[in-house]
């Protein structure tokens, strides 16, 4: 297993790092630099996953969050992952490798995850702020976990994540999936909508909650994006974590929701950039 030659720790960080959520009793969202992870399991047993595996440097915290909340040597029964930009496995190899766990991602997305693919290269021209104009700096080669990530089960369940099915939802990558589980509404939405400007240094500073649509410097399909977002919101999800933000749940989030997949070529879709496509543009 490695990782790609340009993966190095990001010097980002958010006010809300550090800090975990109980969002519901089996569900309780971690804060990671500027990203999140998610446990999804009731911390009085030892039946839990993790979804997505933090910053490049991030391993022993997130071990030892672990170890807080499910007791000393405890691991996940897997890893699941939205998707593989940076952020969002960071630090999966020493993870894999202390816990000797399986991942598993969408099949679109095992070639940025085998050492086959990089993604499209972020884009420091497009409208947004400092952290959009530093992205070219984010590492962006693939990580090749070799035989120990999988492709998710065709039928739409997740191994080890009773209640959960997963729901395609490509446009920030091609196969970013989402997480969502029908009988209390639970989302867990990666970064296919998120509640804070992630190009923005003061919003990622502040960590100041408001719906956005994916990373601007990240995307490049946003037309994929925006179908991904109203399929989410077809959902009708009573309580949402994002890859990036704060939880956000209830009438707050039906409300924001609705208007970013009814206004995302206004919201979401910037002005400008090389995967901006004109038929988005407001």
């Amino acid at each position: 297993m490695t990782y790609g030659a340009d993966y190095k720790p990001i010097p980002a960080i958010s006010a809300t790092s550090g800090e975990g959520v109980e969002v519901l009793q089996d569900l309780y969202c971690y804060n990671v630099r500027i990203v999140n992870i998610c446990l999804v399991g009731n911390p009085n047993g030892n039946n839990f996953i993790l979804v997505d595996a933090g910053m490049p440097g991030s391993a022993n915290e997130i071990i030892a969050t672990i170890e807080e909340r499910f007791g000393a040597n405890s691991r996940p029964k897997a890893i699941v992952l939205t998707h593989g930009h940076f952020d969002h496995v960071g630090s999966i190899l020493e993870l894999v490798e202390h816990w000797k766990v399986s991942v598993y991602a969408h099949p679109l997305e095992l070639p940025y995850l085998t050492g086959k693919k990089s993604y499209p290269e972020p884009d420091p021209t497009v409208e947004g702020g400092i952290i959009a104009k530093l992205s070219s700096l984010f590492p962006n080669e693939p990580i090749n976990l070799g035989s120990h990530v999988q492709a998710l089960p065709s039928n739409g369940m997740i191994p080890g994540m009773e209640g959960f099915c997963w729901v395609h939802t490509p446009g920030h990558t091609p196969g970013h999936v989402s997480y969502f589980r029908d009988h209390d509404g639970t989302l867990i939405a990666g970064d296919a909508f998120v509640t804070v400007k992630q190009e923005s240094l003061y919003s990622v500073l502040t960590q100041k909650k408001e719906i956005s649509g994916p990373p601007r410097y990240f995307t490049p399909d946003w037309k994929a994006a925006w179908e991904s977002v109203k399929k989410l919101q077809r959902l009708r999800p009573s309580v949402a974590i994002t890859g990036h933000g704060l939880p956000m749940m209830g009438e707050e989030l039906s409300t924001s929701l609705k208007m970013l997949a009814d206004n995302f070529g206004r919201i979401a879709v910037p002005d400008y950039g090389k995967y901006v496509g004109q038929q988005l543009k407001h």
